[in-house]
């Protein structure tokens, strides 16, 4: 084995890669002495003398119980994914599929059937949670109205638009069935009982935008509010069949998917007017500065 086959060796292991520590040069010119030593003593190979790929050289070959040891401990999120990956694939291949002719499937309405049954049984208290939900709805339009029309900041108004715009793409694209056990109410959001997409949640969506940036504000209580508002809303919509439990869960992802994509719109617009400063990857600009960053200011 060579020398470069045993720094590749080394390099493979995960707990040598974690530990390995770069050597730096005292100054340039001893690094460039260096470097032309290698250069005199060793001539890099031409590429038709390349050295093909051998099986033996894969890195999970010179692991180790020690190595495994260590992914263990340092990277038990990715490990207990790993997991998971295989728990599922065995699931995938056992599990029955649902019949065209049944209702889906959703675990989250087979947690919340007692909390049904109590709706179901009293329009009263039906109507009541449907009037709360549609409260929290409103105190995220006016605090995502405030950023922008209020605080001059456009990043969580973009990101509404964004998701709301995705969210009318999908789900008219594929539009759900109904639940069976739907509790409607006048009093909830959207407010008269009218029809609406089931995939995937707005008021789940909204809130997390609302949410994320009361969190770059630093308005800490604000935002932990808003989540445990938001967790409710989520059992509430499960109990009165408003959502699929995958709707949700998506809504979750798309309030921070569509987040981060309105700040990457605002970095971009600042980087291509030269670096304005009032706009960054952050949202804290001001609404002046974003105007001036797509040309509608002086």
């Amino acid at each position: 084995m060579n020398g470069s086959d045993t720094t590749t060796t080394i390099l493979c292991s995960p707990r040598n890669l974690h530990n390995r520590k770069t050597t730096v040069a005292s100054s340039k010119g001893s690094v460039k002495s260096h470097n032309s030593e290698i250069s005199m003593k060793k001539p890099l190979p031409s590429p038709s003398k390349a050295k093909s790929f051998d099986y033996h050289d894969a890195c999970f070959l010179n692991w180790g119980v020690n190595d495994l040891i260590y992914l263990f401990k340092y990277h038990p999120i990715p490990c207990v994914f790993g997991f998971l990956l295989l728990f599922f694939m065995w699931v995938e291949y056992t599990l029955r599929m649902v019949p065209s002719t049944s209702p889906p499937f959703d675990l989250g309405f087979v947690f919340t059937q007692n909390l049904n049954r109590l709706i179901s049984s009293s329009p009263a208290l039906n109507t009541l949670l449907a009037t709360l939900n549609t409260v929290f709805v409103g105190m995220q339009m006016v605090y995502i109205g405030w950023t922008f029309f209020v605080e001059g900041r456009a990043r969580a108004i973009i990101a509404t638009l964004f998701m709301f715009t995705c969210r009318g793409i999908l789900g008219y694209s594929t539009q759900l069935p109904l639940p069976e056990e739907f509790l409607g109410s006048g009093a909830d959001f959207p407010v008269g009982n009218v029809s609406f997409f089931l995939f995937f949640s707005g008021h789940v969506a909204g809130a997390v935008i609302a949410s994320l940036d009361m969190r770059r504000k630093q308005r800490w209580e604000l935002a932990y509010l808003f989540d445990s508002l938001n967790l409710l809303q989520a059992v509430r919509l499960l109990g009165s069949r408003g959502h699929y439990t995958i709707d949700l869960a998506v809504g979750v992802g798309a309030g921070m998917l569509f987040d981060s994509l309105a700040g990457n719109y605002e970095e971009g617009k600042r980087k291509v007017r030269g670096g304005i400063n009032g706009v960054n990857g952050n949202g804290n600009g001001h609404f002046v500065d974003f105007v001036k960053v797509n040309g509608g200011g002086t």
